[in-house]
């Protein structure tokens, strides 16, 4: 298996080519739209963090001096902007408390440290936790999502009803520790879901069709 999920990682590489994911500026850009991607799409996301940019509040410094409510109206394009606001308050609240600000010093935590902190904070979950770890503080730990168990349980490789965790720790177990490639699989994972292996799959376009077909002569999985 270890060397399957390598060879799919390979085919969708040749087929997309590099992604240069996650494109941010900062550490702390990062962040900020690691929150604001929550139940929206990234087109959504870009236009919000140009309002910040605009306003030159993609700094911790400058984002903790706006107030909520005008945070909450330049990041309105993300969608669920006041609860999206408060989320970006209290982490920047946070990281002034326990760090005086210095985001450096709290990324080089240990892994394990940081996620558990992170995942303490108010409105960051798994799926945030880990965007912030692998693309900001630049952590071995690979980002799964709705696309990755879509995908993964219509090759067959997963259960359709696995866990967010149990599907980190498969990936985790079936690939090489390197930020580099896990930095890439997630981002062709999410290429991948969004132009064709989508709730209704476009198969006839798809890289991954033969492996796909493969498991379907058993189930007819293709299409969940």
């Amino acid at each position: 298996m270890y060397h399957d999920i390598l060879r799919i990682y390979r085919q969708l590489l040749a087929h997309y080519g590099p992604q240069h994911w996650w494109p941010a500026d900062s550490p702390f850009q990062v962040i900020v739209g690691a929150i604001l991607t929550q139940s929206t799409n990234w087109q959504n996301v870009e236009r919000a963090i140009e309002n910040l940019k605009q306003h030159n509040a993609l700094t911790p410094e400058r984002l903790s001096k706006l107030s909520e409510e005008k945070l909450a109206e330049l990041i309105r394009p993300a969608g669920y902007f006041r609860q999206k606001a408060k989320k970006l308050k209290a982490f920047v609240g946070h990281l002034y408390a326990h760090y005086d600000g210095n985001l450096q010093k709290m990324l080089a935590q240990p892994t394990k440290k940081l996620r558990a902190e992170l995942l303490s904070l108010w409105g960051i979950g798994p799926e945030t936790a880990d965007s912030i770890m692998l693309y900001a503080a630049r952590k071995p730990i690979f980002v799964v999502d709705a696309y990755t168990k879509r995908i993964f349980s219509r090759l067959g490789r997963v259960s359709p009803t696995i866990s967010y965790d149990e599907l980190q720790r498969f990936f985790m177990s079936q690939l090489p520790k390197s930020v580099k490639l896990f930095n890439e699989y997630h981002a062709l994972i999410v290429r991948h879901g969004k132009a064709i292996c989508r709730p209704k799959p476009r198969c006839a376009q798809c890289v991954l069709a033969r492996d796909c077909q493969s498991y379907r002569r058993s189930s007819s999985a293709c299409g969940r």
